[in-house]
């Protein structure tokens, strides 16, 4: 999938409702809803339904109610409510005073199924659940109707009375919807609309022994608030004709309309919630807001902003049919989001120590050093250099190949902000051979930003930092969760744990950044030059004592590839 940020994706969802707008359907209204299970933490897939729920009604003028649909208190939690609730308003969204729950609407559900009962159209069966889908059939045969489908009404009200008295055990009994046991859909073959769960409700607690079924519940919760469009992700499709039968059984005027788009799958990464809470309860991950989950609070605690997110969600745009796009391209926004807010800064992850020895000893020299040149208004700070440095391990080679710009023994280059260097000598370690430190010399003609310095011309630059003065910090190199694009594909019978890459975290514990960095806020973001952009963590920094998660590198392959489509578009 390719979007640009100058194109306008499509959006089917909004055509319908300009439609209805013109025809005077719903009276000029535009109502929608988002609807989470409370059943886990929402992922990336979510954001996208936020916000177009969300921004679909304030580019109407309408109204977006925030509903938890809590019909299955075995796997729900306060705890998710809570997540829920601010991962919403982190996107930058409000429900105001429109903050409902389906189990609100608990007493209304039980008497609407009455009605569907005295009507004809549910009755009460005692087959188990193995059974039920044995009766169902299959996509080829149609299903057999239960032995007691055709229960008398007044028997079917009494049990279903006695099912919500608490008189029968678990699985015992279900309320079923009357359809038809033929319908090429199996959604249509006499759902279940009631089970009995002997379970504490996170709000209703004991009081109710049955519970709805989602299939039924939503539809008429929608309707009960009054929704206009209930906009949903394309599994639901097949279950349109089961929302529309319970709305019209129910007697439900000027009922919601569904409306279908299609799901957001991201590469390298799963989409389960099923499959995200096992990797929580598993250990293969730190739990529901780990860096590397796809979920909003993961992403948030990684360095995301909402703004990165909403830009993201607005460019692949809404598609009727299934696809997947490349995670590179919310990497891409984030580094376009963070690219003039982030002050840049110098930090050394695998240090190496650097001697200047005409360098006089004692001397400490305050530079002058902008936080980002392309945004002035960011301001400067003093970054102190001394006789003692150090430079990234990687930036030096005793025997380099061509083309490398970087420090080896004779060469020269500049240091960020300071002056050029050239290195004479190396010092290795005797036992290992491994380089332990440069001694350079330095050229006090060349100090940044003097007119001297501009003349000379080196092709490398480096960041360091002073020795005395820098803090030390940890440093988490995030990567993807998953070694292949699609860990979902179970071709070879390859559980999709069995992708999971080793390399998804490396912790740094040695390395050393610039003084202004020893008291960055927890949430505070910046740019690590030639590193990528961090984020002080949000949860394990401590005051003068930040760990810094990256959030992305600074290489962006989405960007080469959104140039190519502005460029194929034009010509």
């Amino acid at each position: 999938m390719t979007a640009c940020k100058n194109c306008t994706p499509s959006n089917f969802i909004h055509d319908i409702i300009e439609d209805h707008l013109e025809t005077g359907k719903y009276g000029g209204r535009v109502h929608t809803r988002f609807p989470p299970e409370p059943n886990g933490y929402l992922h990336i897939g979510h954001a996208k339904s936020i916000c177009l729920n969300f921004g679909t009604a304030a580019k109407y003028g309408g109204l977006c109610n925030l509903r938890f649909d809590d019909t299955n208190p075995t796997k729900e939690d306060v705890e998710y409510v809570e997540s829920i609730k601010e991962d919403v308003r982190w996107l930058g969204f409000d429900w105001d005073d429109r903050l409902y729950y389906a189990s609100d609407y608990f007493d209304q559900l039980y008497r609407y199924a009455e009605q569907l009962i005295r009507d004809g159209k549910a009755y009460v069966c005692d087959l188990g659940p193995d059974e039920i889908r044995e009766y169902r059939g299959t996509l080829t045969e149609p299903g057999k109707e239960s032995p007691y489908r055709n229960r008398p009404v007044e028997e079917n009200l009494d049990l279903f009375r006695r099912m919500r008295a608490g008189e029968f055990p678990d699985g015992s009994r279900v309320l079923r919807a009357k359809i038809d046991m033929a319908s090429p859909n199996l959604n249509m073959r006499d759902p279940v609309l009631y089970r009995i769960i002997r379970a504490a409700h996170h709000r209703t607690g004991d009081r109710w022994c049955i519970y709805p079924m989602y299939d039924y519940a939503h539809p008429l919760s929608d309707a009960i608030e009054g929704i206009t469009h209930s906009i949903c992700t394309l599994e639901f499709e097949d279950h349109r004709p089961l929302y529309d039968w319970v709305l019209e059984a129910c007697r439900v005027e000027n009922p919601p309309q569904q409306i279908e788009f299609a799901r957001l799958n991201l590469t390298y990464t799963v989409m389960s919630k099923r499959k995200l809470r096992q990797l929580v309860e598993e250990g293969h991950v730190s739990g529901w807001d780990d860096p590397r989950m796809p979920t909003i609070s993961g992403l948030r605690r990684r360095g995301y902003t909402p703004e990165a997110i909403r830009d993201f969600c607005d460019r692949i745009g809404v598609a009727k049919a299934n696809s997947t796009v490349d995670i590179a391209m919310l990497e891409h926004c984030i580094r376009e989001d963070l690219n003039l807010k982030a002050p840049r800064v110098m930090a050394v992850l695998r240090p190496l120590k650097v001697i200047i020895d005409n360098y006089p000893e004692g001397r400490v020299e305050e530079l002058d050093a902008e936080y980002n040149s392309e945004n002035p208004g960011l301001g400067s700070r003093k970054v102190p250099f001394s006789r003692a440095l150090y430079i990234e391990r990687d930036d030096f080679l005793e025997d380099p190949p061509k083309k490398f710009f970087r420090l080896s023994p004779g060469s020269e280059v500049r240091l960020k902000h300071a002056y050029i260097i050239k290195c004479h000598r190396v010092i290795k370690d005797e036992k290992t051979g491994q380089v332990v430190e440069l001694r350079c010399t330095y050229d006090p003609e060349t100090r940044s930003g003097t007119p001297a310095a501009d003349a000379r011309k080196v092709k490398g630059t480096l960041h360091w930092v002073s020795a005395a003065h820098a803090a030390r910090s940890e440093v988490r190199l995030y990567d993807h969760l998953f070694l292949k694009e699609n860990p979902d594909d179970d071709t070879g019978g390859a559980d999709f744990k069995a992708h999971l890459n080793p390399d998804s975290l490396i912790r740094l514990t040695s390395c050393l950044v610039e003084p202004s960095l020893a008291g960055a806020a927890p949430g505070s973001r910046y740019q690590f030059l030639r590193h990528g952009y961090f984020i002080a963590d949000p949860v394990d920094s401590k005051e003068g004592a930040p760990v810094f998660n990256r959030i992305v590198p600074l290489k962006d392959t989405w960007a080469k590839i959104e140039k190519a489509g502005e460029q194929a578009g034009k010509a």
